[in-house]
Order: structure tokens, then C-alpha cells, then sequence
């Protein structure tokens, strides 16, 4: 196995797959955590979100289940990539291991590896049999910050038709009153045409103060679409948000008795 030098005579590729062997594969558990990003990581991309979790998990020495292959990847997953430039304390992630732990046993040691801007909010265990998560988001919750009270830009978009100077409120409730919204969003040299209407489950004016005001959106977020408060906001003839903060994500099973059947792993949609 060795030459006189103390060198491996082995295959690099016999001692890498005997390597493999050891790293753990089996997907025995199913945990879910929720966590929460602020302004020191809004700026940060999804696939670096995703990196940074699994060198975290790593770090914490947790039993983690990992892909096969040349290149094992911590079995992990997140729901609805967020926005750049966008907050969040409702982030989902499920975290596959390969030996049963308390969920909490991931809180604990996951803690000091977190750096400023995420925090785990809570962590559960649920059912092996869930569907992916990504494919169980219906909706994204988020409160917007606006600095006008007033629509500050005219729009005419069909029927759809905003004011300089129309009450937020008013307008809001156009908004949701209306059947259709033809909407063109131009980014760059694309244009992208749509119905916005259809990516708004709810819109409410949780609080004005002077100048400014918030909008809670229930947003659209599944296979068909993801709904966009920045382009909503300009919909309804107002600037560009100073603020946009996602406080939930809603799946598509949210009854108490789904909620039971997924705790077992007995899904059933």
C-alpha cells in the first residue's frame, strides 16, 4: 500500500470512493427550519443563501444526509428564492438527515455558526412523505413601505386607470375589485406582458403615517408565477417601495388535519 517514501500506492480513486462510503446518504429525517434574514444579508443571492447553509451545517457537525456522486451536496431545500434587497422572517428550509435528532439539537448547534443578518426563528420535524417544498408555496406574504399617501404617477393600462393625487386606498380597492389588470413589466431589452391581477390574492393599507404608508400583500407563489411588490406598487401608481419585508409563506396544505398527516409523513392532497 506504500512505497518506500511513506507515499499511498493506492488509486486517488479507490482511497475518494472509500471516502464516499463513509459519507452518510440515507434521507432518515426531515426537518424543518424556519429562519429569518435582515438588512445585513438582503443583498445576498439565493445560491450563495443556499452555499452558506450547507458550509453552516457542515461547520455545526450535524448528521446531514448528502447526495451521491463526484461531488456529495447536503440534502437540503428551500422554498421561493427571496427577492434581492428584500427581508424576511419567515425564510423555509428543509434539512434532510441521516441520523435522528432533536430539532432542536439543530438549533443549539447551528447558533454559533450563524452570522449577523440570520437568525433560526424555529425548526420541526415533519413528515418524510411531504411533497418538495418549493412545489408546496401557493402564496407570499409581505408589508410594504411606501413614501406617499397619494398616488404620486398616472397609469393607463386599459381599463386600469390611476391619478396623480388618487387616495391609496381608493385605488386599492379598485385594484382588488377589478377582473383583469393587463400589465407590461420592461426589464432591459425584454417586456413582459401579463395580467397582474391574477398574482394579487389580497391587498390591505395596514397603517399611513404623514407622508408614507404600508400595504400588506398576499401575493401569488407557485409553478405558474410569482407575484412582485415593486411591480404592484407601480400598479397602483405609486414609487418605489423603500421597503418590502416577506413576513410568511403559505403552503398549499394549511387545514389542521393536512397539518396532522404531514406530521406522520401520510400526505394527502
Amino acid at each position: 500500500m506504500f512505497d518506500r517514501a511513506g507515499h499511498s500506492t493506492e488509486c486517488p480513486y479507490a482511497i475518494y470512493w472509500r471516502g464516499l462510503r463513509r459519507t452518510p446518504l440515507v434521507k432518515i429525517q426531515r426537518i424543518r427550519v424556519v429562519f429569518a434574514r435582515g438588512e445585513a444579508t438582503k443583498y445576498i443571492t439565493h445560491l450563495d443563501v443556499m452555499r452558506f447553509w450547507e458550509r453552516a451545517l457542515r461547520r455545526a457537525e450535524l448528521p446531514v444526509a448528502y447526495s451521491e456522486g463526484f461531488s456529495p451536496h447536503a440534502q437540503l431545500a428551500l422554498a421561493a428564492p427571496l427577492p434581492v434587497g428584500t427581508t424576511s422572517d419567515a425564510e423555509l428550509m428543509d434539512v434532510f438527515m441521516a441520523e435522528v435528532i432533536a430539532p432542536k439539537t439543530l438549533i443549539v448547534q447551528l447558533a454559533p455558526q450563524l452570522p449577523e443578518g440570520i437568525t433560526v426563528v424555529s425548526a420541526e420535524e415533519v413528515g418524510m412523505a411531504l411533497p418538495a417544498l418549493q412545489a408546496d408555496v401557493r402564496f407570499a406574504e409581505y408589508d410594504v413601505d411606501i413614501a406617499a399617501a397619494r398616488c404620486d404617477r398616472e397609469v393607463d393600462a386599459g381599463d386600469w386607470k390611476v391619478a396623480v393625487g388618487a387616495d391609496v386606498a381608493d385605488t386599492v380597492a379598485r385594484f382588488v375589485a377589478a377582473a383583469t389588470i393587463p400589465w407590461e413589466h420592461k426589464r432591459e431589452d425584454e417586456v413582459k406582458s401579463y395580467d397582474i391581477r391574477l398574482q394579487v390574492e389580497a391587498i390591505d393599507v395596514i397603517a399611513r403615517d404623514g407622508d408614507g404608508v404600508r400595504l400588506g400583500l398576499r401575493l401569488k407563489n407557485d409553478s405558474s408565477g410569482s407575484g412582485r411588490p415593486e411591480q404592484v406598487a407601480a400598479a397602483l401608481g405609486l414609487p418605489a417601495p423603500t421597503r418590502i419585508h416577506r413576513t410568511k409563506l403559505i403552503l398549499a396544505g394549511a387545514s389542521p388535519a393536512r397539518a396532522a398527516l404531514r406530521k406522520s409523513g401520510r400526505y394527502a392532497d
